[in-house]
């Protein structure tokens, strides 16, 4: 089901890989690995290979959607074409609001913190706003000037972040100690599946890069190959840094909560190793933030094009460079308000929770074109018929049934205010006619 955008297709495998892996990698892994073995000792593993799976199960469900819709918008343009224009008004601000601007805003505060860590003067009220301010800034003007130079800057700060994360995990595995004291827990099903609510923060994101889907190349062959490749290798580093920063902290891991692996980098190759590890984790949160305002704006732009209560000149297209430079803009000052004046908590459990409310639209979006069969003919399946997708209904309402009864409750107050919202525009849009 393709449609022309008037947007260019420049986006090849390794720029989807490179956009995925930039927005899945963000701050998390480089503090997550203390709370992971705090709470599961030497099963962590165990909670990575859950999460890992259980993303790999669910990016499937995406690869053969996202080869049969190969529009702007992602996830938000497989559920409203599944299940009409509610479901994607829920799908599309759960996404910008649950959890992509205030994301956004808490790791940008990061930044800022990081950067202060070298420059105190960032400590100072008037220079973060300063600094958000030519952050969204820059974002927005090189977003809008063409999304080659967007997916230009996401590559860069894949491989920036990639780096110290690769040497960790690789030249790690020759500074491991011997453990002298047995690290090892017992592990209950709650334990592991509020771990997994937490880490699942840390996996997600891939489904994000498909929002660029109306500016990829060949989509029904490169989203298969692009969003599992990146998911694979996202796996797959995360586990084995994991088991590279327990060999080397030991028993003492608990005692750098804040930045564990500055602490790996510092007893491998000392000072200079820290300081590496930072920069690294410093790249790491401008390309989740560069990554975001790359991708996002594709969410708003289709709902504008869609109609389903979001104004319509969001769906603007710039002449000259074929982007969707108002949704940019939109989404850059509503990333920088946000940021400049949010001293609010980041919460990673109702962040997960978000993004599972989604895949689970998506899954069940998935089963809904089999079954009628008018979504177009996909180009990839989804080995196995209904099992895979079936396991991963199961898995996400198994996590989700973690999920505290403070953050369950604000859920369903998010989704009633979101529903009146819909019912409202709807009223008036009626009234109109």
């Amino acid at each position: 089901m393709d449609v022309n955008e008037g947007l260019k297709r420049e986006i090849g495998v390794w720029g989807l890989v490179s956009n995925s892996i930039n927005i899945i990698i963000g701050a998390g892994i480089f503090i997550l690995p203390v709370v992971v073995a705090q709470k599961l000792g030497s099963g962590s593993i165990w909670a990575y290979l859950i999460c890992g799976s259980l993303m790999i199960a669910i990016m499937l469900c995406f690869a053969e959607v996202g080869s049969m819709i190969t529009r702007t918008g992602g996830a938000y343009s497989y559920i409203e074409t599944a299940f009409g224009k509610y479901a994607g008004f829920l799908t599309t601000n759960i996404f910008i609001f649950g959890a992509a601007v205030m994301a956004n805003a808490a790791v940008a505060n990061g930044l800022a913190d990081t950067i202060g860590y070298f420059v105190p003067v960032f400590k100072l009220t008037t220079v973060r706003i300063g600094f958000f301010a030519m952050i969204y800034a820059g974002l927005a003007w090189v977003n809008i000037r063409g999304v080659s130079n967007a997916i230009f800057i996401v590559k860069f700060n894949t491989i920036a972040k990639l780096v110290p994360l690769i040497i960790i995990a690789l030249a790690g595995w020759f500074f491991m100690v011997p453990q002298t004291e047995a690290n090892h827990i017992s592990i209950t099903s709650g334990d592991l599946g509020e771990i997994s609510l937490i880490l699942l923060f840390a996996f997600v994101g891939a489904e994000t890069a498909l929002n660029v889907s109306g500016e990829i190349r060949k989509p029904e062959k490169t989203i298969p190959k692009g969003i599992i490749l990146s998911m694979v290798i996202v796996v797959i580093l995360y586990t084995v840094i994991q088991v590279t920063v327990q060999g080397v902290l030991g028993a003492s891991i608990s005692e750098f909560k804040e930045a564990p692996l500055a602490e790996v980098g510092r007893r491998m190759f000392g000072p200079l190793g820290a300081t590496i590890v930072v920069i690294g984790a410093s790249f790491s949160m401008f390309g989740n933030i560069s990554g975001m305002v790359l991708n996002m704006p594709r969410i708003l732009f289709a709902a504008a094009r869609d109609r389903i209560g979001i104004p319509h000149f969001l769906a603007r297209v710039q002449p000259q460079y074929k982007t969707p430079h108002i949704s940019i803009l939109v989404y850059a000052i509503l990333g920088f308000v946000f940021s400049a004046t949010g001293e609010f908590k980041q919460l990673a459990m109702l962040s997960s929770a978000s993004y599972l409310l989604i895949y689970l639209g998506v899954v069940f979006a998935l089963i809904r074109f089999r079954i009628k069969n008018d979504a177009g003919k996909p180009t990839y399946r989804v080995p196995g018929g209904y099992i895979i997708p079936v396991i991963s209904i199961v898995t996400i309402l198994w996590v989700l049934s973690n999920l505290p009864a403070r953050e369950l409750f604000s859920m369903v107050i998010l989704l009633a205010i979101l529903s009146l919202i819909y019912l409202v525009f709807k009223i008036l849009n009626s009234s109109s006619r």
